[in-house]
C-alpha cells in the first residue's frame, strides 16, 4: 500500500467531515469542497498553508509529534484516528517495524499449549484469537461452534472479513450487518496503517475490493476505529438470537494478536442459547469416527 496515497486520502477524508461551524469558523461563501479548506486546517494547526499542503500530499516523513497533534486537533480526530495518523507517520519514517514488531504469516503460527489451555478453560462464552487481518487463529470449543459457518470452506483459512463480505450467511448471522461491515473494514484499515507492508493483508484487501462493492465503498471512506469493548447482536443458525458483550485484549506475548471473549448477561436468554450451543458442539465432538456428519443434530432433543 502506498503510504503517500494513504496519508493524502485519509487527511482529505477527515477534512471533508469537519464543517466550519464545528471548527468555530465562519461558514463564509460558497465552497467548492465539503468541510474545511486546507488554509483553514493550516490556521487551526498553527502551520503555514505551504507546510500543511505538503503534509496532505502525503509527505509525513519527519513531521514532529507536536505538529501531528496540532493537525489531529484541527481535524477533531478521535483516539483511533489520531493513532492511525501517527501510524502512517511512523510508516513514512520507516520506523513502524520498531514500534510494532511484524508477525510471521498467520498460516504458520500455531498457538502454544498454554494459550490453548487458557482458551479451553473459558467455557461460558466464545473465546478466540485473531490477527489484524481478521484470521481466526485459535478458538475454544464454543467459539468454533459459534463461527462454524466461517469454517465451512476447508480450502480457505477462517477469516471474519471474507465471511462478512463474501458469504451470504453473514447477512443473517449479523443482526446489524451494516454495522458489522463498517467495523470490519475499520479494523482492516487500522491494521493497514500499523503494518502497511503486510502482503497477506494487501492480498485480502485486493480480493475483497475486487469481489465486493460494499467493501470497496467502505474501504474508500478511510474510517478507522478501536475495537476493544461493546455489545453485538447475532442470529446463529442453530440457537437463534444472541446479544453478547465482548472484550478485546491485546496480547502482550504475541504482538499484533487480539484475544476476544464474548459473554452473555447472567440469567439472560442469550446465556441459555450459549449453553444450548455448547451442548450442540459437544454432541458433534462426541460422535464416533466415521459417523454420518450430514445431519445436523437437534440441540433441543
Amino acid at each position: 500500500m502506498d503510504n503517500r496515497t494513504e496519508v493524502r486520502e485519509f487527511l482529505v477524508s477527515r477534512r471533508a467531515k469537519i464543517t466550519p461551524e464545528q471548527a468555530g469558523l465562519p461558514a463564509g461563501g460558497r465552497r467548492r469542497v465539503p468541510g474545511l479548506r486546507r488554509t483553514e486546517v493550516a490556521a487551526l494547526a498553527g502551520v503555514s498553508i505551504e507546510y500543511y499542503s505538503k503534509v496532505e500530499r502525503g509527505a509525513l516523513s519527519g513531521v514532529s509529534a507536536s505538529v501531528l497533534d496540532a493537525i489531529a486537533r484541527a481535524l477533531r480526530l478521535d483516539d483511533a484516528e489520531r493513532a492511525h495518523l501517527f501510524d502512517l507517520a511512523r510508516a513514512a519514517d520507516g520506523t513502524s517495524a520498531l514500534v510494532r514488531p511484524r508477525r510471521r504469516g498467520s498460516k504458520k503460527w500455531i498457538p502454544h499449549r498454554s494459550l490453548q489451555w487458557t482458551l479451553d478453560a473459558i467455557t461460558e462464552g466464545p473465546a478466540f484469537v485473531r490477527n489484524g487481518r481478521m484470521d481466526l487463529l485459535a478458538t475454544n470449543h464454543l467459539a468454533r461452534a459459534f463461527y462454524d459457518q466461517v469454517y465451512a470452506d476447508p480450502t480457505l483459512p477462517p477469516n471474519l472479513a471474507r465471511f462478512t463480505f463474501l458469504d451470504d450467511n453473514a447477512l443473517r448471522f449479523y443482526a446489524d450487518w451494516n454495522s458489522a461491515a463498517d467495523i470490519t473494514v475499520a479494523i482492516l484499515r487500522t491494521e493497514a496503517g500499523r503494518d502497511p507492508i503486510n502482503k497477506d493483508l494487501h492480498d485480502l484487501v485486493g480480493e475483497l475490493s475486487t469481489r465486493s462493492t460494499e467493501f470497496r465503498t467502505r474501504w474508500g471512506a478511510h474510517n478507522v476505529r478501536q475495537h476493544g469493548t461493546g455489545v453485538k447482536r447475532f442470529r446463529h443458525h442453530i440457537v437463534g438470537d444472541l446479544t453478547l458483550a465482548f472484550e478485546g485484549l491485546e496480547m502482550a506475548a504475541e504482538p499484533g494478536l487480539t484475544l476476544t471473549i464474548y459473554a452473555a448477561g447472567p440469567g439472560s436468554p442469550s446465556q441459555d442459547a450459549l449453553r444450548l450451543l455448547a451442548s450442540w458442539s459437544a454432541s458433534l465432538t462426541s460422535r464416533r469416527p466415521g459417523a454420518d456428519e450430514a445431519a445436523t443434530p437437534d440441540p433441543t432433543a
